[in-house]
Protein backbone atom coordinates (compact mmCIF):
# COMPACT_ATOMS: atom_id res chain seq x y z
CA UNK A 1 0.00 0.00 0.00
CA UNK A 2 1.28 3.44 -1.18
CA UNK A 3 1.27 5.85 1.77
CA UNK A 4 1.75 9.20 0.75
CA UNK A 5 1.86 10.89 4.78
CA UNK A 6 -1.76 10.91 4.93
CA UNK A 7 -3.79 8.45 7.10
CA UNK A 8 -6.38 6.93 5.34
CA UNK A 9 -10.20 8.14 6.11
CA UNK A 10 -13.18 6.47 5.28
CA UNK A 11 -14.59 7.08 2.07
CA UNK A 12 -17.81 9.29 1.87
CA UNK A 13 -21.00 8.22 0.52
CA UNK A 14 -22.54 10.80 -2.07
CA UNK A 15 -25.29 11.44 0.28
CA UNK A 16 -22.54 12.43 3.47
CA UNK A 17 -20.61 14.72 0.95
CA UNK A 18 -23.89 16.25 0.25
CA UNK A 19 -25.13 17.20 3.61
CA UNK A 20 -21.70 18.39 4.44
CA UNK A 21 -21.15 20.68 1.16
CA UNK A 22 -24.53 21.52 2.28
CA UNK A 23 -23.99 22.49 6.00
CA UNK A 24 -20.41 24.57 5.02
CA UNK A 25 -22.05 26.48 3.05
CA UNK A 26 -24.70 27.08 5.48
CA UNK A 27 -22.15 27.78 8.25
CA UNK A 28 -19.63 30.08 6.17
CA UNK A 29 -19.36 33.86 6.80
CA UNK A 30 -21.66 36.24 4.51
CA UNK A 31 -18.82 38.88 4.06
CA UNK A 32 -16.21 36.86 3.07
CA UNK A 33 -18.23 35.61 -0.39
CA UNK A 34 -19.76 39.61 -0.03
CA UNK A 35 -23.46 39.88 1.24
CA UNK A 36 -25.56 37.38 -1.97
CA UNK A 37 -28.94 38.34 -2.92
CA UNK A 38 -31.57 36.54 -1.22
CA UNK A 39 -32.61 32.43 -2.65
CA UNK A 40 -28.94 32.90 -4.29
CA UNK A 41 -27.90 28.95 -4.72
CA UNK A 42 -24.37 28.65 -4.89
CA UNK A 43 -22.92 25.74 -7.24
CA UNK A 44 -20.96 22.55 -4.72
CA UNK A 45 -17.97 22.70 -6.80
CA UNK A 46 -14.07 23.22 -6.53
CA UNK A 47 -13.19 20.24 -4.73
CA UNK A 48 -13.30 21.69 -1.35
CA UNK A 49 -15.55 20.56 1.39
CA UNK A 50 -15.65 24.05 3.44
CA UNK A 51 -16.76 25.56 -0.08
CA UNK A 52 -15.10 28.68 -0.07
CA UNK A 53 -15.86 31.39 -3.00
CA UNK A 54 -13.10 33.22 -3.26
CA UNK A 55 -9.62 33.39 -3.31
CA UNK A 56 -8.74 36.05 -1.31
CA UNK A 57 -10.23 37.01 1.90
CA UNK A 58 -10.15 39.84 4.08
CA UNK A 59 -9.01 39.89 7.82
CA UNK A 60 -12.01 39.94 10.19
CA UNK A 61 -12.08 42.26 12.98
CA UNK A 62 -13.74 43.25 15.46
CA UNK A 63 -14.44 46.61 18.16
CA UNK A 64 -12.55 48.66 15.57
CA UNK A 65 -10.29 48.17 12.25
CA UNK A 66 -7.21 50.13 10.66
CA UNK A 67 -6.24 49.48 6.90
CA UNK A 68 -2.97 51.29 6.30
CA UNK A 69 0.02 51.15 3.71
CA UNK A 70 1.82 50.54 6.72
CA UNK A 71 2.10 47.92 9.12
CA UNK A 72 3.94 49.44 12.26
CA UNK A 73 1.34 52.68 11.29
CA UNK A 74 -1.66 50.49 11.07
CA UNK A 75 -0.71 48.63 14.52
CA UNK A 76 -0.45 52.06 16.37
CA UNK A 77 -3.68 53.27 15.05
CA UNK A 78 -5.33 50.13 16.55
CA UNK A 79 -3.73 50.08 19.80
CA UNK A 80 -5.19 53.66 20.23
CA UNK A 81 -8.95 52.28 19.62
CA UNK A 82 -8.20 49.45 22.11
CA UNK A 83 -7.23 52.33 24.25
CA UNK A 84 -10.62 54.01 24.16
CA UNK A 85 -9.86 56.18 21.22
CA UNK A 86 -12.09 56.86 18.25
CA UNK A 87 -11.48 56.99 14.37
CA UNK A 88 -10.31 60.16 14.15
CA UNK A 89 -8.41 59.69 17.05
CA UNK A 90 -6.58 56.70 15.16
CA UNK A 91 -6.36 58.43 12.10
CA UNK A 92 -4.28 61.17 13.34
CA UNK A 93 -2.15 58.33 15.12
CA UNK A 94 -1.23 56.77 11.88
CA UNK A 95 -1.03 59.98 9.90
CA UNK A 96 1.70 61.39 12.43
CA UNK A 97 3.43 57.64 12.70
CA UNK A 98 3.96 57.26 8.73
CA UNK A 99 5.78 60.65 8.08
CA UNK A 100 8.19 58.11 10.77
CA UNK A 101 7.38 54.59 9.50
CA UNK A 102 6.37 55.48 5.53
CA UNK A 103 8.62 58.77 4.62
CA UNK A 104 8.30 58.34 0.92
CA UNK A 105 4.19 59.02 1.47
CA UNK A 106 3.57 59.64 4.67
CA UNK A 107 4.24 62.85 5.91
CA UNK A 108 3.88 66.23 7.81
CA UNK A 109 5.37 67.74 4.62
CA UNK A 110 2.66 67.43 2.43
CA UNK A 111 -1.02 67.45 2.26
CA UNK A 112 -3.77 65.68 1.41
CA UNK A 113 -7.75 65.03 1.47
CA UNK A 114 -9.75 63.20 4.58
CA UNK A 115 -13.78 61.96 4.63
CA UNK A 116 -14.82 61.54 8.25
CA UNK A 117 -18.06 60.27 9.26
CA UNK A 118 -19.62 61.27 12.64
CA UNK A 119 -21.70 58.69 13.51
CA UNK A 120 -23.34 60.79 17.00
CA UNK A 121 -24.86 63.30 14.08
CA UNK A 122 -25.16 61.36 11.46
CA UNK A 123 -23.37 63.73 9.34
CA UNK A 124 -19.75 63.54 7.21
CA UNK A 125 -17.86 65.63 6.73
CA UNK A 126 -14.66 66.56 4.30
CA UNK A 127 -11.27 68.24 5.41
CA UNK A 128 -9.04 69.42 2.55
CA UNK A 129 -6.12 70.26 3.38
CA UNK A 130 -3.91 69.94 0.24
CA UNK A 131 -0.72 71.89 -0.13
CA UNK A 132 -1.08 75.71 -0.89
CA UNK A 133 1.03 78.25 -3.57
CA UNK A 134 3.10 80.53 -1.08
CA UNK A 135 2.09 84.09 -1.18
CA UNK A 136 4.86 85.07 -3.30
CA UNK A 137 5.12 82.94 -6.43
CA UNK A 138 5.22 84.20 -9.85
CA UNK A 139 4.01 82.82 -13.43
CA UNK A 140 8.02 82.04 -14.24
CA UNK A 141 9.28 80.78 -10.45
CA UNK A 142 9.90 77.31 -11.98
CA UNK A 143 10.01 77.14 -15.35
CA UNK A 144 13.77 77.02 -17.25
CA UNK A 145 15.25 78.68 -19.97
CA UNK A 146 13.07 76.97 -22.75
CA UNK A 147 9.79 78.47 -20.76
CA UNK A 148 9.14 75.04 -19.86
CA UNK A 149 8.86 73.29 -16.36
CA UNK A 150 12.58 72.75 -14.64
CA UNK A 151 12.24 69.34 -13.18
CA UNK A 152 15.27 69.95 -11.05
CA UNK A 153 13.47 72.85 -9.52
CA UNK A 154 10.37 70.70 -9.26
CA UNK A 155 12.82 68.89 -7.08
CA UNK A 156 13.74 71.12 -4.48
CA UNK A 157 12.69 73.43 -2.16
CA UNK A 158 11.83 75.85 -4.54
CA UNK A 159 8.83 72.73 -5.05
CA UNK A 160 7.53 73.21 -1.58
CA UNK A 161 4.32 74.52 -1.01
CA UNK A 162 2.57 75.06 2.40
CA UNK A 163 2.38 71.86 4.08
CA UNK A 164 -1.64 71.25 5.20
CA UNK A 165 -1.21 67.79 6.89
CA UNK A 166 -0.83 68.71 10.86
CA UNK A 167 -3.73 71.75 9.96
CA UNK A 168 -6.09 69.16 8.68
CA UNK A 169 -4.76 66.39 11.08
CA UNK A 170 -5.88 69.05 14.10
CA UNK A 171 -9.06 70.33 12.61
CA UNK A 172 -10.22 66.60 12.50
CA UNK A 173 -9.34 65.92 16.22
CA UNK A 174 -10.48 69.65 17.51
CA UNK A 175 -14.30 68.49 16.05
CA UNK A 176 -14.39 65.12 16.27
CA UNK A 177 -11.47 63.47 18.57
CA UNK A 178 -11.80 61.81 22.07
CA UNK A 179 -8.72 61.13 23.88
CA UNK A 180 -5.65 64.13 24.31
CA UNK A 181 -4.30 65.01 21.44
CA UNK A 182 -0.78 64.60 23.12
CA UNK A 183 -1.27 61.33 23.47
CA UNK A 184 -1.90 60.11 19.65
CA UNK A 185 1.71 62.15 19.44
CA UNK A 186 3.70 60.15 21.93
CA UNK A 187 3.95 56.64 19.84
CA UNK A 188 5.69 58.44 17.07
CA UNK A 189 7.89 60.48 19.58
CA UNK A 190 8.44 57.03 21.16
CA UNK A 191 9.42 55.28 17.95
CA UNK A 192 11.34 58.25 16.55
CA UNK A 193 13.52 58.36 19.65
CA UNK A 194 13.78 54.50 20.62
CA UNK A 195 14.30 53.08 17.33
CA UNK A 196 12.42 51.63 14.18
CA UNK A 197 13.27 48.18 12.36
CA UNK A 198 13.65 48.68 8.89
CA UNK A 199 11.86 46.57 6.62
CA UNK A 200 12.82 45.19 3.59
CA UNK A 201 10.38 47.21 1.19
CA UNK A 202 11.73 50.62 3.18
CA UNK A 203 15.25 49.95 3.18
CA UNK A 204 15.24 49.55 -0.53
CA UNK A 205 13.21 51.96 -1.67
CA UNK A 206 15.03 55.11 0.42
CA UNK A 207 18.40 53.23 -0.64
CA UNK A 208 17.56 53.83 -4.35
CA UNK A 209 16.73 57.45 -3.72
CA UNK A 210 20.52 58.40 -2.04
CA UNK A 211 21.52 60.10 -5.38
CA UNK A 212 18.03 61.99 -5.32
CA UNK A 213 18.51 62.94 -1.32
CA UNK A 214 22.81 63.65 -1.42
CA UNK A 215 21.66 66.99 -3.45
CA UNK A 216 20.48 67.92 0.23
CA UNK A 217 23.33 66.78 2.19
CA UNK A 218 22.26 69.06 5.31
CA UNK A 219 18.59 68.18 5.27
CA UNK A 220 17.53 64.70 3.64
CA UNK A 221 20.72 62.66 3.40
CA UNK A 222 21.64 63.20 6.91
CA UNK A 223 18.10 61.77 8.26
CA UNK A 224 17.64 59.04 6.32
CA UNK A 225 21.09 57.79 5.40
CA UNK A 226 23.59 56.71 8.18
CA UNK A 227 26.63 59.18 9.08
CA UNK A 228 28.94 57.65 6.89
CA UNK A 229 26.27 57.92 3.97
CA UNK A 230 25.41 53.97 3.44
CA UNK A 231 22.20 53.13 3.57
CA UNK A 232 19.85 51.27 6.08
CA UNK A 233 19.93 47.92 5.88
CA UNK A 234 16.78 45.69 6.08
CA UNK A 235 16.33 44.86 10.50
CA UNK A 236 18.72 47.92 10.68
CA UNK A 237 17.75 50.16 13.69
CA UNK A 238 16.27 54.11 12.28
CA UNK A 239 16.07 56.62 14.30
CA UNK A 240 14.91 60.42 13.79
CA UNK A 241 15.88 62.95 16.68
CA UNK A 242 14.87 65.75 14.62
CA UNK A 243 11.45 64.30 14.00
CA UNK A 244 10.69 63.45 17.77
CA UNK A 245 12.13 67.28 18.31
CA UNK A 246 9.00 68.76 15.70
CA UNK A 247 6.66 66.62 16.91
CA UNK A 248 7.15 67.50 20.72
CA UNK A 249 6.57 70.97 18.94
CA UNK A 250 3.37 69.89 17.81
CA UNK A 251 2.52 67.44 20.87
CA UNK A 252 2.97 70.62 22.66
CA UNK A 253 1.37 73.17 21.20
CA UNK A 254 -0.88 71.39 18.53
CA UNK A 255 -0.84 73.49 14.66
CA UNK A 256 0.51 76.50 16.04
CA UNK A 257 3.68 73.89 17.09
CA UNK A 258 4.14 73.29 13.33
CA UNK A 259 3.14 76.53 11.48
CA UNK A 260 4.54 79.09 14.13
CA UNK A 261 7.37 79.25 16.40
CA UNK A 262 10.61 76.74 16.84
CA UNK A 263 9.71 74.30 13.66
CA UNK A 264 8.30 77.14 11.65
CA UNK A 265 11.35 79.06 11.31
CA UNK A 266 13.58 76.03 10.81
CA UNK A 267 11.54 75.24 7.87
CA UNK A 268 11.16 78.77 6.44
CA UNK A 269 14.70 79.10 6.90
CA UNK A 270 15.80 76.05 4.98
CA UNK A 271 13.56 76.25 2.26
CA UNK A 272 14.88 79.60 1.42
CA UNK A 273 18.48 78.71 1.53
CA UNK A 274 17.68 76.13 -0.75
CA UNK A 275 16.06 78.81 -3.06
CA UNK A 276 11.75 78.16 -1.89
CA UNK A 277 9.87 81.24 -1.09
CA UNK A 278 7.71 80.12 1.28
CA UNK A 279 7.63 83.03 4.31
CA UNK A 280 6.54 82.42 8.35
CA UNK A 281 3.59 84.67 6.76
CA UNK A 282 2.25 82.14 4.32
CA UNK A 283 2.59 79.26 7.45
CA UNK A 284 1.11 81.13 9.60
CA UNK A 285 -1.99 82.21 7.02
CA UNK A 286 -2.57 78.23 6.17
CA UNK A 287 -5.95 76.74 7.34
CA UNK A 288 -7.76 73.42 6.65
CA UNK A 289 -11.19 73.79 4.89
CA UNK A 290 -14.00 71.67 6.09
CA UNK A 291 -16.57 70.80 3.53
CA UNK A 292 -19.49 69.47 2.54
CA UNK A 293 -18.81 66.01 0.13
CA UNK A 294 -20.08 65.23 -3.48
CA UNK A 295 -22.61 63.09 -3.31
CA UNK A 296 -24.11 60.49 -5.89
CA UNK A 297 -25.27 57.32 -6.07
CA UNK A 298 -24.18 54.25 -8.23
CA UNK A 299 -26.74 51.53 -8.20
CA UNK A 300 -28.58 52.29 -5.39
CA UNK A 301 -25.49 52.88 -3.20
CA UNK A 302 -24.95 56.43 -2.13
CA UNK A 303 -21.42 57.36 -2.02
CA UNK A 304 -19.44 60.25 -0.25
CA UNK A 305 -17.01 61.93 -2.76
CA UNK A 306 -14.27 64.49 -1.98
CA UNK A 307 -14.77 67.71 -3.14
CA UNK A 308 -12.10 70.51 -4.65
CA UNK A 309 -9.32 70.19 -5.55
CA UNK A 310 -9.84 66.47 -5.05
CA UNK A 311 -10.77 64.67 -8.48
CA UNK A 312 -13.06 62.37 -6.45
CA UNK A 313 -16.17 63.98 -9.03
CA UNK A 314 -14.34 62.47 -11.79
CA UNK A 315 -14.43 59.31 -10.12
CA UNK A 316 -18.13 60.14 -9.68
CA UNK A 317 -18.57 61.35 -13.33
CA UNK A 318 -16.99 57.70 -14.76
CA UNK A 319 -19.12 55.51 -12.58
CA UNK A 320 -22.33 57.40 -13.42
CA UNK A 321 -21.25 57.01 -16.99
CA UNK A 322 -20.75 53.15 -16.32
CA UNK A 323 -23.86 52.41 -15.10
CA UNK A 324 -25.24 53.72 -18.29
CA UNK A 325 -24.32 50.20 -19.24
CA UNK A 326 -25.23 46.56 -17.88
CA UNK A 327 -21.55 45.72 -16.82
CA UNK A 328 -22.39 42.92 -14.85
CA UNK A 329 -23.82 41.36 -17.68
CA UNK A 330 -20.58 41.73 -19.27
CA UNK A 331 -18.72 40.02 -16.57
CA UNK A 332 -15.22 41.15 -15.15
CA UNK A 333 -11.46 41.67 -16.08
CA UNK A 334 -12.79 40.85 -20.32
CA UNK A 335 -12.75 42.57 -23.21
CA UNK A 336 -15.82 44.20 -23.11
CA UNK A 337 -15.84 45.13 -19.00
CA UNK A 338 -12.13 46.73 -20.01
CA UNK A 339 -13.14 48.31 -23.35
CA UNK A 340 -16.44 50.49 -21.55
CA UNK A 341 -14.23 51.23 -18.08
CA UNK A 342 -11.33 52.83 -20.47
CA UNK A 343 -13.50 54.91 -22.43
CA UNK A 344 -15.73 56.21 -19.65
CA UNK A 345 -12.17 57.14 -18.15
CA UNK A 346 -11.47 58.76 -21.31
CA UNK A 347 -14.15 61.15 -20.70
CA UNK A 348 -13.88 61.83 -17.48
CA UNK A 349 -10.12 62.89 -17.76
CA UNK A 350 -11.21 65.34 -20.45
CA UNK A 351 -13.85 66.79 -18.50
CA UNK A 352 -11.25 67.58 -15.60
CA UNK A 353 -10.19 70.59 -17.47
CA UNK A 354 -13.02 72.36 -15.28
CA UNK A 355 -11.36 71.20 -12.18
CA UNK A 356 -9.12 73.81 -10.23
CA UNK A 357 -8.07 75.49 -6.99
CA UNK A 358 -9.50 78.09 -5.06
CA UNK A 359 -9.80 80.96 -4.06
CA UNK A 360 -9.45 81.59 -7.50
CA UNK A 361 -11.24 78.93 -8.74
CA UNK A 362 -14.81 77.28 -8.35
CA UNK A 363 -15.21 74.19 -10.03
CA UNK A 364 -18.53 72.95 -11.48
CA UNK A 365 -18.05 69.59 -8.98
CA UNK A 366 -21.86 68.94 -8.45
CA UNK A 367 -22.26 69.35 -12.06
CA UNK A 368 -19.08 66.82 -13.08
CA UNK A 369 -20.64 64.06 -11.13
CA UNK A 370 -24.33 65.03 -12.03
CA UNK A 371 -26.63 62.10 -13.46
CA UNK A 372 -27.55 64.52 -16.51
CA UNK A 373 -23.87 65.39 -16.90
CA UNK A 374 -23.37 61.99 -17.43
CA UNK A 375 -26.30 60.66 -19.44
CA UNK A 376 -25.13 63.28 -21.85
CA UNK A 377 -21.47 61.83 -21.66
CA UNK A 378 -22.10 58.18 -21.62
CA UNK A 379 -23.86 59.04 -25.36
CA UNK A 380 -20.86 59.15 -26.94
CA UNK A 381 -19.58 55.39 -26.11
CA UNK A 382 -19.98 52.79 -28.56
CA UNK A 383 -19.09 49.33 -27.30
CA UNK A 384 -17.27 48.60 -30.95
CA UNK A 385 -14.81 51.04 -31.04
CA UNK A 386 -12.64 53.24 -28.75
CA UNK A 387 -12.77 57.00 -28.49
CA UNK A 388 -10.08 59.47 -29.10
CA UNK A 389 -9.28 63.52 -28.96
CA UNK A 390 -10.76 63.55 -32.65
CA UNK A 391 -14.28 61.88 -31.58
CA UNK A 392 -14.52 62.77 -28.39
CA UNK A 393 -16.26 66.57 -27.88
CA UNK A 394 -15.82 68.20 -24.74
CA UNK A 395 -18.89 69.74 -22.94
CA UNK A 396 -19.32 72.05 -20.20
CA UNK A 397 -20.46 70.80 -16.67
CA UNK A 398 -21.55 74.12 -15.51
CA UNK A 399 -25.22 74.25 -16.66
CA UNK A 400 -25.59 71.02 -14.77
CA UNK A 401 -24.40 72.30 -11.71
CA UNK A 402 -26.85 71.85 -8.66
CA UNK A 403 -22.03 74.09 -7.64
CA UNK A 404 3.50 58.64 -3.75
CA UNK A 405 0.85 59.43 -1.81
CA UNK A 406 -0.79 57.07 0.12
CA UNK A 407 -4.14 55.59 1.72
CA UNK A 408 -5.47 54.33 5.26
CA UNK A 409 -9.20 53.60 6.30
CA UNK A 410 -10.23 53.81 9.87
CA UNK A 411 -13.72 52.45 11.47
CA UNK A 412 -14.49 52.16 15.13
CA UNK A 413 -17.15 50.21 17.08
CA UNK A 414 -19.33 53.43 17.86
CA UNK A 415 -19.67 53.52 13.73
CA UNK A 416 -17.39 56.12 12.87
CA UNK A 417 -15.18 55.98 9.75
CA UNK A 418 -12.37 57.96 8.34
CA UNK A 419 -10.93 57.76 4.73
CA UNK A 420 -8.06 59.47 4.14
CA UNK A 421 -5.53 59.80 1.41
CA UNK A 422 -2.14 61.99 1.55
CA UNK A 423 1.03 62.81 0.08
CA UNK A 424 4.16 64.48 -0.49
CA UNK A 425 3.21 64.35 -4.83
CA UNK A 426 6.25 62.88 -5.84
CA UNK A 427 7.47 59.54 -4.16
CA UNK A 428 9.82 61.07 -1.60
CA UNK A 429 8.31 64.98 -2.12
CA UNK A 430 11.35 67.04 -3.07
CA UNK A 431 13.69 64.78 -1.78
CA UNK A 432 14.66 68.01 0.61
CA UNK A 433 14.12 68.45 4.63
CA UNK A 434 14.78 71.87 6.01
CA UNK A 435 17.50 71.00 8.88
CA UNK A 436 16.80 69.92 12.35
CA UNK A 437 13.03 69.44 11.73
CA UNK A 438 13.28 65.41 10.29
CA UNK A 439 10.74 65.34 7.85
CA UNK A 440 10.61 65.64 3.89
CA UNK A 441 8.69 68.48 2.21
CA UNK A 442 6.28 68.16 -0.94
CA UNK A 443 7.56 69.12 -4.27
CA UNK A 444 3.16 69.70 -5.10
CA UNK A 445 3.85 73.43 -6.27
CA UNK A 446 4.59 71.12 -9.72
CA UNK A 447 1.42 69.96 -9.51
CA UNK A 448 -0.04 73.67 -11.18
CA UNK A 449 -0.36 74.32 -14.69
CA UNK A 450 2.63 76.71 -15.89
CA UNK A 451 2.08 77.00 -19.33
CA UNK A 452 2.17 79.92 -20.30
CA UNK A 453 -0.71 79.92 -22.19
CA UNK A 454 -2.40 77.50 -19.80
CA UNK A 455 -4.22 74.19 -20.62
CA UNK A 456 -6.27 73.66 -17.59
CA UNK A 457 -9.02 76.07 -16.81
CA UNK A 458 -8.75 76.19 -13.27
CA UNK A 459 -5.39 75.09 -12.32
CA UNK A 460 -2.67 78.11 -13.59
CA UNK A 461 -0.17 79.02 -11.05
CA UNK A 462 -1.59 82.00 -8.76
CA UNK A 463 -0.18 83.35 -5.69
CA UNK A 464 -2.54 81.23 -2.36
CA UNK A 465 -3.78 79.04 -4.65
CA UNK A 466 -4.06 75.13 -3.76
CA UNK A 467 -3.05 72.89 -6.72
CA UNK A 468 -5.69 70.54 -8.71
CA UNK A 469 -4.92 66.88 -7.15
CA UNK A 470 -6.01 62.93 -8.28
CA UNK A 471 -6.09 61.98 -4.91
CA UNK A 472 -9.78 60.68 -4.51
CA UNK A 473 -10.88 59.08 -0.75
CA UNK A 474 -14.11 57.35 -0.94
CA UNK A 475 -17.13 56.62 1.86
CA UNK A 476 -19.78 54.37 0.07
CA UNK A 477 -23.14 53.79 2.46
CA UNK A 478 -25.38 51.17 2.38
CA UNK A 479 -29.19 51.41 4.03
CA UNK A 480 -27.63 54.72 5.52
CA UNK A 481 -24.87 53.34 6.89
CA UNK A 482 -20.80 53.20 6.19
CA UNK A 483 -20.50 50.22 4.36
CA UNK A 484 -16.88 50.41 2.71
CA UNK A 485 -14.42 52.93 3.23
CA UNK A 486 -11.44 52.96 0.70
CA UNK A 487 -8.74 55.16 -1.19
CA UNK A 488 -5.30 54.57 -2.85
CA UNK A 489 -2.10 56.37 -3.67
CA UNK A 490 -1.04 56.27 -7.48
CA UNK A 491 -1.17 59.85 -8.75
CA UNK A 492 -2.85 59.84 -11.83
CA UNK A 493 -3.92 56.42 -12.09
CA UNK A 494 -6.47 56.75 -8.70
CA UNK A 495 -9.39 57.59 -10.27
CA UNK A 496 -9.16 54.13 -12.44
CA UNK A 497 -8.37 52.48 -9.36
CA UNK A 498 -11.30 53.98 -7.62
CA UNK A 499 -13.66 53.42 -10.28
CA UNK A 500 -12.42 49.23 -11.18
CA UNK A 501 -12.72 49.30 -7.05
CA UNK A 502 -15.92 50.27 -6.63
CA UNK A 503 -17.25 48.31 -9.73
CA UNK A 504 -15.82 44.91 -8.28
CA UNK A 505 -17.71 45.49 -5.27
CA UNK A 506 -20.90 46.55 -6.33
CA UNK A 507 -21.28 45.19 -9.75
CA UNK A 508 -19.21 42.25 -9.56
CA UNK A 509 -20.40 41.51 -5.81
CA UNK A 510 -16.31 40.55 -5.29
CA UNK A 511 -15.73 40.26 -1.25
CA UNK A 512 -13.85 43.43 -0.25
CA UNK A 513 -9.99 41.72 -0.36
CA UNK A 514 -10.87 39.96 -3.70
CA UNK A 515 -11.63 43.57 -5.03
CA UNK A 516 -8.83 45.00 -4.24
CA UNK A 517 -6.39 41.91 -5.74
CA UNK A 518 -8.00 41.77 -9.22
CA UNK A 519 -6.06 42.85 -12.17
CA UNK A 520 -6.19 46.74 -13.07
CA UNK A 521 -6.05 48.85 -16.42
CA UNK A 522 -5.17 52.64 -16.50
CA UNK A 523 -6.05 54.91 -19.70
CA UNK A 524 -3.45 57.32 -20.02
CA UNK A 525 -5.24 59.84 -20.95
CA UNK A 526 -7.61 60.08 -24.24
CA UNK A 527 -5.05 59.15 -26.69
CA UNK A 528 -2.69 57.39 -24.39
CA UNK A 529 -2.34 53.80 -23.80
CA UNK A 530 -4.45 52.04 -22.08
CA UNK A 531 -1.82 50.08 -19.42
CA UNK A 532 -2.72 46.53 -18.17
CA UNK A 533 -1.31 45.11 -15.21
CA UNK A 534 0.78 42.14 -15.79
CA UNK A 535 -1.77 39.80 -14.66
CA UNK A 536 -4.06 40.14 -17.57
CA UNK A 537 -3.83 37.68 -19.84
CA UNK A 538 -2.21 38.48 -23.44
CA UNK A 539 -5.22 36.62 -25.10
CA UNK A 540 -7.10 39.34 -24.24
CA UNK A 541 -4.93 42.56 -26.00
CA UNK A 542 -5.81 41.50 -29.13
CA UNK A 543 -9.65 42.16 -28.69
CA UNK A 544 -8.71 45.24 -27.25
CA UNK A 545 -6.68 46.21 -30.38
CA UNK A 546 -9.41 45.33 -32.43
CA UNK A 547 -11.95 48.18 -30.64
CA UNK A 548 -8.99 51.14 -31.65
CA UNK A 549 -7.37 50.89 -27.98
CA UNK A 550 -3.24 51.13 -28.06
CA UNK A 551 -2.33 48.12 -25.65
CA UNK A 552 0.69 48.63 -23.16
CA UNK A 553 2.10 46.78 -20.27
CA UNK A 554 2.31 48.25 -16.67
CA UNK A 555 3.72 48.07 -13.29
CA UNK A 556 1.23 47.62 -10.45
CA UNK A 557 -1.35 50.53 -10.38
CA UNK A 558 -2.89 52.01 -7.15
CA UNK A 559 -2.99 50.28 -3.86
CA UNK A 560 -6.38 50.26 -2.17
CA UNK A 561 -6.51 50.39 1.69
CA UNK A 562 -9.93 49.60 2.50
CA UNK A 563 -12.73 48.41 5.49
CA UNK A 564 -16.02 46.65 4.46
CA UNK A 565 -18.55 47.20 7.65
CA UNK A 566 -20.42 43.59 7.92
CA UNK A 567 -24.58 44.19 8.53
CA UNK A 568 -23.43 42.15 11.99
CA UNK A 569 -20.99 44.93 12.97
CA UNK A 570 -17.51 43.04 11.82
CA UNK A 571 -15.00 44.97 10.14
CA UNK A 572 -13.66 43.05 7.08
CA UNK A 573 -9.65 44.89 6.29
CA UNK A 574 -8.22 44.29 2.83
CA UNK A 575 -4.80 45.75 2.94
CA UNK A 576 -3.50 45.97 -1.03
CA UNK A 577 -0.35 43.60 -1.01
CA UNK A 578 0.26 45.68 -3.92
CA UNK A 579 2.54 47.56 -1.43
CA UNK A 580 4.52 44.91 0.46
CA UNK A 581 4.28 46.31 4.03
CA UNK A 582 0.49 47.14 4.08
CA UNK A 583 -1.69 45.81 6.91
CA UNK A 584 -5.18 45.55 8.31
CA UNK A 585 -5.12 45.14 12.11
CA UNK A 586 -8.64 44.91 13.73
CA UNK A 587 -8.53 45.69 17.56
CA UNK A 588 -9.60 42.23 17.84
CA UNK A 589 -8.94 39.41 15.84
CA UNK A 590 -9.44 35.96 16.18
Amino acid sequence: MRYDGFKRRPAFSRAALASVLALSMAVSFPALAQEEPQGAVRTATGGDLIGYGSIHHPTIGRDGMVVAQNKIAARIGAEILRQGGNAVDAAVAVGIAETLTLPRAGNIGGGGFMLIYDAASKKTVAIEYYGQAPLGVKPDFLLGVDNRVDRDKVQSFKGVTVPGTVAGLYEAHRRFGKMPWAKLIQPTIDLATKGMVMSDDEALALARRKEAMAKDPGGALKVFFKLDGSAYAPGDLFKNPDLAWTLRQIQARGADGFYKGPVAARMVAGIQAGGGIITLEDLAAYKANVLEPIWSDYRGYRIAYMPPTSAASSVAEAMNIIEQFPIAEMGQGNVASMHLIAEALKIAVLDRRYSGGGPQWTTPAKGIASKAFAKERAKLISMDRSLDSKTLPGLDPHPFEGPDTTHFSVADKDGNVVSNTYTLTASFGAHVAAPGTGFLLNNSLGNFDWNPRPTSLGNKIEPGKRAQSTISPIIVFKDDKPWVATGTPGGGTIVATMVQMLVNLIDFKLNVAEAAQRPRVHQAGVDGALQLEEAIPQDLVAGLVAKGHKVERSQIIGSTQSIMIGSDGVFYGAADSRRPDSAAVGVRQF
